[in-house]
């Protein structure tokens, strides 16, 4: 059979259910942000050809998402059956989609009506309740918990503690997911990122900074502290520097309870009017956090090129949104909006260990701050996600009015 022909007539025979499931399954592939429009079946073959997740001469990612989703009716349009894919995907490395996400796709699939609205009922205390609409399934619970990083392959304690309440059977799927982990090697821990957070304490060290370390914070104790420094009085100090790891969304930072805390509100605490003794000194704030879902691409461009570099314009709307519309302020972002950054697990996260790297470089030379971002964005964007095929673009932001220097004497 044509293989356009085959793709239109499986997703002819695909309801709404069967498209969020397909979605769902697929998120690991195609960021929420990115399958937002989409509304059928065929639409969705269409982004995972631009992928190369379909192909005419390779078809088993859809045979694992139809098999996956127990449609196993349509198996036989790819010419397989339930029986060859079983044997498929025991054998190691064939699997495409992760072991997590199909058990979050179990869960939902065994969870019956009233246990949704109980799961519903104690997710509450973590998310607001007109967040939870009546019409959401688990499966748009699941994308907003991992949103707010409250649930992902590390972070399953509040998903199983609420299982544990409405239904034992489905913790037993979790905790048999977690035992396949330990088996395969997978390391579930939720590990602070201490690579980042040494190279930022031995770098600010240097810099003859004051360090104070704060450890997984809730969004209304993030606030808090920041309160507590707008209230010192810094006359006797030249600078005040805040970094911030953690998980986020545009214009946002999650704190440890996946509650928001917005990017603008965090800088405001320290304008001149609210912190007078910061008056006239510069403020710097940098945030080491996705900005969205979205994996960024590489463009081949021309090196000796005269076109003119547009790239390096900053929408004042944009400013605006994150740091306040006054003097001395300097936001250095891990990433420009709507996309995600990265962090090695041997190494620590590409922005926050280019940026120490050429502080502890570039300072001893007598280089302005904003020389120093520049190269960070140029080393950063040199980076490659050879998985996703994905860059990272660091983002300065700023009111400064001087040049800004970190003497080491």
């Amino acid at each position: 059979m044509n293989f356009n022909r085959c793709l239109y007539n499986i997703g002819e025979q695909l309801g709404s259910e069967d498209l969020a499931a397909l979605k769902f399954l697929s998120l690991d592939y195609i960021p929420h942000r990115k399958q937002e429009p989409i509304k059928d079946a065929l639409v969705l073959f269409q982004r995972l050809q631009e992928k190369r997740m379909l192909e005419e001469s390779n078809l088993s990612f859809l045979k694992e998402l139809l098999f996956r989703m127990n449609r196993l009716d349509l198996l036989t349009y790819l010419d397989t059956n339930e029986e060859e894919m079983e044997r498929e995907l025991q054998m190691p490395g064939r699997a495409q989609i992760s072991a997590y996400r199909v058990m979050l796709f179990q869960i939902s699939e065994d969870m019956t009506k009233q246990e949704l609205k109980d799961f519903k009922f104690f997710l509450s205390e973590k998310i607001a309740r007109y967040k939870l609409d009546d019409d959401m399934t688990l499966l748009d619970i699941f994308i907003e918990m991992e949103k707010r990083v409250m649930l992902g392959e590390r972070y399953l304690d509040t998903l199983k503690r609420i299982c544990e309440q409405i239904n034992k059977s489905l913790l037993k799927k979790i905790n048999d997911y977690e035992e396949l982990s330990r088996e395969q090697g997978m390391s579930l821990g939720r590990g602070p990122d201490e690579f980042s957070n040494e190279a930022l304490r031995k770098t600010f060290s240097e810099l003859h900074f004051e360090i104070v370390h704060y450890k997984d914070y809730t969004a209304k104790k993030i606030c808090e502290v920041l309160k507590s420094y707008q209230s010192m009085d810094h006359n006797n100090k030249d600078c005040f520097i805040c970094c911030i790891l953690s998980h986020g969304d545009k214009g946002i930072i999650y704190g440890s309870d996946g509650q928001e805390a917005p990017i603008y509100e965090l800088t405001s605490y320290f304008t001149g009017s609210k912190c007078p003794s910061l008056l006239g000194k510069p403020k710097i704030f940098f945030i080491q956090a996705c900005q969205g879902y979205n994996y960024q691409r590489g463009i081949a461009v021309e090196t000796d090129s005269e076109q003119k570099e547009t790239y390096l314009e900053v929408d004042s709307s944009l400013q605006k949104r994150y740091i306040p519309d006054e003097a001395d302020f300097l936001l250095g972002m891990a990433t420009v909006d709507n996309y995600v950054s990265y962090r090695s697990p041997m190494e620590g996260t590409w922005y926050i260990q280019s940026l120490c790297q050429s502080l502890r470089e570039r300072c001893p030379r007598g280089e302005d701050i904003l020389s120093i971002l520049t190269n960070v964005n140029f080393e950063v964007s040199n980076k490659d996600d050879k998985k996703n095929m994905g860059k990272q673009m660091p983002q300065p932001t700023f009111t400064l009015r001087k040049k800004l220097f970190f003497p080491l004497n």
